[in-house]
């Protein structure tokens, strides 16, 4: 596979409104019996399958990685500053 397949298919899968169709036709043509290079041929019939699922799999990592990490960055905002206890005047006596 050529450079600018993968380039393509990294834009499309990171595209939301492509990125369910993307992965389920990635997942059609992996069990598909017809292949740009056929499973009958032994090595190479399965190099196509092995990128294609390396690059899906890579992406879709990449996607929840980030998607994690927006999570845990909105979560931990800098919470609003606690508030200091007032101090109180005492008078106190000394008792012998």
């Amino acid at each position: 596979m050529s450079n600018t397949f993968t380039d393509w298919y990294r834009k499309l899968i990171r595209d939301s409104k492509y990125r369910w169709l993307i992965i389920l036709g990635t997942l059609v043509y992996l069990l598909s019996p017809i292949d740009l290079l056929p499973d009958i041929i032994p090595i190479v019939g399965q190099i196509d399958d092995v990128l294609i699922l390396t690059v899906l799999v890579t992406e879709v990592s990449q996607i929840l990685t980030e998607r994690i990490r927006a999570i845990k960055s909105k979560n931990t905002e800098p919470a609003a500053e606690p508030k200091t206890a007032e101090s109180v005047e005492v008078k106190a006596v000394s008792v012998e």
